[in-house]
């Protein structure tokens, strides 16, 4: 089983896919959520989110947002 990506911006849906991983560029430093990650939610900050699609390295500049994970589900709220 994968983890469901969601990325979400004004604009509209960025990014929904199964993904083996996501780093994302926390407030108090960058973190990756791998299968079965503990639920939380918190600011993201000014950097990239890389994520790993079928295999493929893929990267999102963002300018700030916020994360929620649980339930191997990633919801992401940002401004690009």
């Amino acid at each position: 089983m994968a983890i469901a990506l969601h990325i979400l911006s004004p604009e509209g849906t960025l990014v929904q896919a199964d993904v083996t991983l996501v780093t994302l560029p926390g407030v108090e430093g960058p973190f990756t959520v791998l299968k079965d990650h503990a639920a939380l939610i918190t600011a993201l900050e000014k950097g990239s989110i890389r994520y790993i699609e079928s295999g493929e390295e893929k990267f999102l500049p963002i300018h700030e947002g916020f994360v929620e994970v649980r339930d191997n589900v990633v919801k992401v709220c940002v401004e690009v």
